[in-house]
């Protein structure tokens, strides 16, 4: 069984060599998104709760371009930069992660690039 790529000029383009999104079988894992706008390259939100927005809205045109969707998700990895950013990242999460049954989640705090406050990966499984 062969893995399938998925790229969309909608969603920031990686950096480096790394699909946005790949899908083997019917798991479908979408790379660490950040607040980047696709069109841009420049970071929107200049808290955590707006970088938070983008960032879904970057998991969400990836998963859409692989035919998936956040209902899909069975696990979230989410990289924060100061744990004081917790409260106001969760406030947001809850509004934008959907319905339960809810995904598993991982939270841990890491260094990002310059400007950048969170980071977020999805682990998918598809029909």
């Amino acid at each position: 069984m062969g893995k399938t790529a998925f790229t969309t000029k909608d969603a920031p383009q990686p950096p480096a060599k790394f699909s946005q999104a790949v899908r083997k079988g019917n798991i479908l894992q979408v790379a660490g998104q950040v607040a980047f706008d696709a069109a841009t390259g420049a970071v929107v939100g200049d808290d955590v709760a707006g970088q938070t927005r983008q960032v879904f809205k970057n998991l969400e045109t990836v998963l859409a371009e692989a035919g998936s969707s956040l209902a899909d998700a069975v696990m979230v990895r989410v990289y924060l930069t100061d744990t004081s950013h917790f409260a106001a990242f969760n406030e947001v999460y809850d509004e934008l992660i959907g319905e339960a049954p809810y995904p598993g989640r991982t939270t841990v705090y890491v260094g990002l690039p310059a400007g950048l406050l969170v980071e977020i990966d999805v682990l998918a499984v598809v029909d």
